[in-house]
């Protein structure tokens, strides 16, 4: 029953509202985890936030499935400070960066020099800026991804963050340039030579 509630509310544009309440009752409720979980699933949040910086489907599910287990086991720490959904967006960050770590460390060097595991330029520029993008210190990081790959608006991402329209516009011209300098470091080449 209280999952069908959620629903409705979700379908009425209350995603936000559902999971502060279960949320704020989850570590007690059972019933408000599973109202937290299918909320989180139904709405897609945690597969658009993988999504976002991550190339291939498998991964996105993987690290979905990560992210909503820590989500459960970690519910105790979210104080509500934030919007749940940034909170989320956090740990769903944290973990695309510990799978991208476990990718890299699982990879054998013969196998990324191999001319048989070419990419095509477009997949491999892609990665190469999720890359960069992972190595951004947060405070930019989730701007430019709100922002360049899920396309919201300056004023919602402001209002999501608890930010100023300003700042979060600083934050992401920033957030941008240092994707492109990570990006123009990384070119063949471009080394400057002193």
């Amino acid at each position: 029953m209280a999952t069908d509630i959620a629903k409705v509310l979700v379908a009425d544009g209350c995603a936000e509202t559902v999971l502060n309440v279960a949320a704020n009752y989850g570590p007690t409720s059972r019933v408000a985890m599973n109202v937290l979980v299918e909320t989180l699933d139904d709405a897609g949040t945690v597969h658009r936030f993988a999504g976002a910086m991550l190339l291939d489907r498998a991964s996105v599910d993987d690290v979905a499935q990560d992210s909503l287990i820590s989500i459960v086991e970690s519910i105790d720490s979210y104080k509500g400070g934030s919007k749940f959904t940034s909170w989320v967006h956090t740990i769903v960050q944290r973990r695309v960066v510990d799978y991208l770590r476990r990718q890299r460390e699982s990879t054998p060097l013969d196998e990324v020099e191999s001319p048989t595991t070419r990419m095509s330029s477009m997949i491999a520029a892609r990665t190469t800026v999720r890359d960069a993008l992972a190595k951004l210190p947060e405070i930019y990081r989730v701007p430019v991804v709100l922002r360049d790959i899920e396309g919201l608006p300056y004023e919602e991402i402001a209002r999501r963050l608890e930010r100023s329209l300003g700042t979060v516009k600083s934050q992401i011209s920033r957030g941008r340039a240092m994707v492109a300098g990570m990006l123009e470091m990384d070119q063949p080449g471009t080394a400057v030579e002193g």
